[in-house]
Order: structure tokens, then sequence, then C-alpha cells
């Protein structure tokens, strides 16, 4: 196991039917949320045996695959979030839930199998990835029971301090997905990432610097054979694409003011894990 990692207790296919079957009840009482993280990516995988088992290898052979159950919502939904956790018998975390009012909420499993993490409106960590504030405005209806592949693609891509275990993500994602200038089943929106990218330059930097990351992490994965040679290709072919996007998106002046500092200033959040 990794050193100050906790890992849940539960095989991987019980813990995603879990919890799926809770956002199921939730979207019955009309609340909208969404599934982020590792899981998203293993849900977007699909049934793929062969996907199956290069994500397994984000931590290293043997190592469970999730440490817990992450969350993104709309804030006007709040109040109905917390009734729907509470009804079910999930104990909130009332220090963080007051630490970060309006932003985040943490609640326990019943039994202690695991926690959830709730986040609202949008992804604030070394950079922001945004999904709109109420239901029927945002980008989470473009996909359940998981954000859209275009949505986790930006997930990862905006961690300042990326590692191996999110750039396993993107080749996963990478393999199992198209590019496309539109967002769908099966479809990764290279036209929206340009956009959001073209207006912040200090995420458009370390997505730049991370796109670069995962081409070098399917050739480490090929030397480790976890890879095929013909499925590093695709990756690296996918990569490319998603940069020359990024390219040839036409910049905003917000983009060009920041970009004439360079990296003479902090371009990113530091994010500090909150112990739990």
């Amino acid at each position: 196991m990794k050193e100050g990692i906790h890992f849940v207790e539960m095989d991987e296919e019980s813990f995603v039917k879990e919890c799926v079957d809770l956002l199921k009840k939730a979207q019955e009482k009309g609340i909208v949320m969404r599934i982020l993280g590792a899981m998203a990516v293993y849900i977007h995988s699909g049934n793929n045996a062969r996907l199956r088992e290069i994500h397994r290898m984000r931590f290293g052979e043997g190592v469970p695959m999730f440490t817990d159950l992450d969350l993104m919502a709309y804030s006007k939904q709040m109040n109905d979030i917390k009734k729907f956790f509470e009804s079910l018998g999930y104990k909130p975390d009332r220090m963080i839930n007051i630490l970060f009012p309006g932003k985040r909420l943490i609640y326990y499993h019943p039994e202690g199998k695991y926690h959830i993490d709730v986040f609202f409106n949008k992804l604030e960590f070394s950079h922001d990835v945004p999904f709109g504030d109420s239901p029927g405005k945002g980008r989470l209806e473009l996909s359940f029971p998981a954000i859209s592949p275009t949505d986790v693609v930006l997930e990862k891509l905006q961690i300042h301090h990326i590692n191996r275990k999110d750039l396993v993500d993107l080749i996963v994602m990478f393999l199992s997905h198209e590019l496309s200038d539109r967002d769908g089943d099966g479809l990764i929106n290279k036209k929206y990432i340009a956009k959001l990218l073209a207006d912040d330059w200090g995420f458009w930097y370390d997505a730049k610097e991370n796109l670069e990351k995962v081409k070098g992490m399917a050739s480490t994965l090929v030397k480790e054979g976890i890879l095929k040679e013909d499925e590093a290709q695709i990756v690296v072919k996918k990569v490319d694409e998603l940069i020359k996007a990024i390219d040839e998106e036409p910049k905003t002046k917000n983009w060009e003011k920041r970009a004439k500092k360079g990296t003479k200033e902090k371009w990113y959040r530091e994010v500090d894990e909150i112990v739990r």
C-alpha cells in the first residue's frame, strides 16, 4: 500500500456500482451530481478489459484503484444535497463544511467504508475548471454518471504537480476517446479545451507541459511492458492533435497580457491536500 493514502476497501466493481446507484437516487430527486477523478476515467473506459488493465497500473500492480468518491454539483442545489446525504445516514465533516462554505462538502459513509467529497460549480486547484452553478445551465448534464470526457481531460491537465496516476488516467482517456469539435459519448472536445485555455495563460502553460509529459509517460509504459508500441503511438497522435488545436486557437487579450509576465510570476495555485 502507498504510505499516507487511504484506499477504499471494496472491490472496484462493487464500489463503482454503489456510487452510480447513489447518483441515480439523487437524480430521482432532481439533484444533479457527477463523478470526478479516477472513477470518471474508469466509467468512460467502458467495459474494455485492456483499458482496465492499463488503468489499474496508475498506482502500481496490486494496489486498489480508488481512494474516495469525488463529485461535482451545482451550488444552487447545496441544501438539497445536504438533506440527501444526511437522509441516507452519511455523516458530515462539520469542520470542512464550515471551512469551505459554498465550495465543498465532505460526507462519511454510515459504515465508514469511504468518504465523499462534493465540489460545487468549478474545480479550484492549480487552475479552474468551470461547470456552471445551476441545473440546465452548466456542463454536468453533458454526461451521466461522470463528468464529460472533455472535463475529465481538463481536470487532469490543470494539475501543476502532475504525477504518474494522473498521466495514466490521461493515457486511458486518449486511448478510449476520439478528438472532436463537440462534446458527446466517446468524444473529447478539443475546441472547448482550446478556447478555455486561450483565455488563461497559466492553465495553458501547465496543460501544454502536461501533454508533453503524457507522451513521455506513454514511452515509459512501453518500456515497462504496460503499453504496446501501437497504443503509445495512438496516444501521441491524439495528444499532438490536441496541442495543434490549442496552438491554433486565437488568444484573448487577457491571455496575451499574462503571457508577457510568463513564469517570472507564479502562474498556478499551490494545492495542499486536507488531512482527513
